[in-house]
This record gives C-alpha cells, sequence and structure tokens, in this order.
C-alpha cells in the first residue's frame, strides 16, 4: 500500500445508480449500460473542508463513493489494461440537491454547486477488495454502507467504458456511485465518508452567508 497526494482534477465523471442494492432501495431496474454525468472541478473541496448548503434549493443529500484516479493518458482501452492507468483510489462525496434534480430532469444543476464534491484525504495506490465497504457516517450514526463487490460495473470497467467515449488524463476521477440510504445535510453535521483500505473523508455541513 502506497499513499499519494490527489491531484487536481480536470474532470469529474460520475456513474448513478452503480449500487444493486440502491437500485432496489429506489424500486428501478439495475441499467444495462453506466448511467454517466459530470460534476465541476470548481465543486471540489478537500477532506476537512465545508460543504455549503445554497440558499432555496431544498434538500440537499450525502451519497458516499469510491473515487478511481485516472494516472496516464488513456482512450479506447479495454477493461483488463484499465488497472495500468489508475494511480488509486480516493473517498468523495457526490453532494446532491436532490429536489433540484427531480425539478430539472437531468443532473447537471443539483451536482455542480462550489463544495458539492468533497473529495480525500490522499489516493491509496492499491486496488481495495471487493468485500471492502463503502460507508457514509453521519454524526456518529452509520447511514449508508455496502461492499464493492455490490456495484454493477465494477471500477475496471468504468474506466474502460468512459474511455471509449472521451480521453481521460492524468488526475481525471470517476465517482463509481452510492450505495443505498442516501440522506439529507444539515447545517452543523459531520459528514464522514469511509472506505475499507482507502481512507476516511470528514467534513462539516455549513449554511450559505446570507
Amino acid at each position: 500500500m502506497a499513499r499519494v497526494p490527489l491531484p487536481c482534477p480536470g474532470k469529474i465523471i460520475a456513474v448513478g445508480l452503480n449500487y444493486r442494492s440502491h437500485a432496489r432501495e429506489l424500486g428501478m431496474a439495475v441499467p444495462d449500460e453506466p448511467v454517466l454525468f459530470m460534476k465541476p472541478p470548481s465543486a471540489v473541496i478537500s477532506d476537512g473542508g465545508a460543504i455549503v448548503l445554497p440558499q432555496e434549493v431544498g434538500r440537499v443529500d450525502h451519497e458516499a463513493e469510491l473515487a478511481v484516479v485516472i494516472g496516464r493518458t488513456c482512450r479506447d482501452i479495454t477493461a483488463a489494461d484499465a488497472p495500468g492507468f489508475i494511480l488509486g483510489y480516493t473517498c468523495a462525496n457526490d453532494v446532491t440537491a436532490r429536489e433540484l434534480q427531480e425539478r430539472d430532469g437531468q443532473w447537471t444543476r443539483s451536482k455542480s454547486f462550489d463544495t458539492f464534491c468533497p473529495l480525500g484525504p490522499g489516493v491509496e495506490t492499491s486496488t481495495p477488495p471487493p468485500e471492502a465497504l463503502v460507508e457514509l457516517v453521519l454524526n456518529g450514526e452509520l447511514r449508508q454502507s455496502a461492499p464493492l463487490g455490490d456495484m454493477v460495473f465494477p471500477p475496471a470497467g468504468l474506466v474502460a467504458f468512459v474511455s471509449r467515449i472521451m480521453t481521460l488524463e492524468p488526475g481525471d476521477v470517476i465517482l463509481t456511485g452510492t450505495p443505498p440510504g442516501v440522506g439529507p445535510l444539515a447545517p452543523g453535521d459531520e459528514a464522514v465518508v469511509q472506505v475499507e483500505g482507502v481512507g476516511r473523508l470528514t467534513n462539516r455541513v455549513v449554511p450559505a452567508a446570507p
């Protein structure tokens, strides 16, 4: 195992509905292909940073995720080759303005506010095993938990899939989806994303300045 600093991402590609248990929770079918969306680099904050709740957007949810950090430029690669292009893994929180997501019918606005992509604390270069848990602890209470093996599309397959659409470059990040149990954040909360063998990402939640 080795831990290296987290580079500033050039682009952030995220995957929706990638845990079978989360699909069951929502009463939705497992997708045939990864469902992709993007978050801007301006949404990134680090471990210890504050998630700012925008005014007048309604409910804002936590979504604990494993993130894949790209280490080498790649385009149109196979899943078998993908590990050679991965720098490592880190923790992420795909913070989402849920009511805006439902109202808009697409996800860009709800996922893109400043501070809505906590990442860190560093990059673990070893690949976590399928039994490793992705979890969210809110104010000391476990809210989300599922093993990586519950993913519909595993990390290497996601890297290959995305590389067939766009060139991936060093520092790019792929968020691999969230387990069941997503829920609302409120000012004063402490949200901890923890991935076994990867790390712990801790962020407090604050209201936007009036």
